[in-house]
Order: C-alpha cells, then sequence, then structure tokens
C-alpha cells in the first residue's frame, strides 16, 4: 500500500509542476502582449515616417521577433512537452549504470 501511496504522490506532483508551467506561460504571453503592443503602439505614433515609399524597419519588431523565441520556447514546455525533464533523465541514466 505505501507504494501505492507514492506513485499517486508522484503523479500529483508531475500535474503540479505541469500547471505551474501552463500558468507561467499564460502570464508570460499576457505580458508579451501588453508591452509589446505598447512598444508598437509607442514606435507609430511617435514615428514620422509614415510617407509613402519609405519603408523603414520598424524597432519594436526586434523586441516582438526576441520574446517571441521566448515564448515559443515557454509554450513548448508547457504545452508540447510537458513531462519532459532533462534532469530527471540524465538521473535515471547514471543511476542505471551503476
Amino acid at each position: 500500500m505505501n507504494n501505492e501511496y507514492q506513485t499517486a504522490e508522484k503523479k500529483d506532483e508531475v500535474l503540479w509542476n505541469m500547471a505551474k508551467k501552463r500558468a507561467g506561460f499564460k502570464k508570460s504571453l499576457v505580458s508579451y502582449v501588453l508591452v509589446n503592443g505598447f512598444l508598437w503602439a509607442l514606435w507609430y505614433f511617435t514615428n514620422d515616417s509614415h510617407e509613402i515609399g519609405r519603408h523603414d524597419i520598424p524597432w519594436p519588431l526586434w523586441s516582438t521577433i526576441g520574446w517571441g523565441f521566448g515564448i515559443a520556447y515557454q509554450y513548448a514546455n508547457a504545452y508540447v512537452f510537458p513531462k519532459s525533464n532533462a534532469v530527471e533523465r540524465e538521473y535515471e541514466k547514471l543511476k542505471g549504470k551503476q
């Protein structure tokens, strides 16, 4: 019976970690949208290159792309590969070599 309790406890811990990753992703996504929305609005209203034929690269593009890579990684970690734990896999590998 003790083994069943440990298994149930382990499953709850895994679900808890998955829930923390997903909640963290959602918070990060809200921050990403709000901050980048503000940066794009700031660029739009302070930029005087809205002339026809002028095609400068908007500076908020760099923060949107850079931070977007981080958001994509966090999404994959929370939803696509939620149970992926490199440290645990490495521990199991080392434990198997003994």
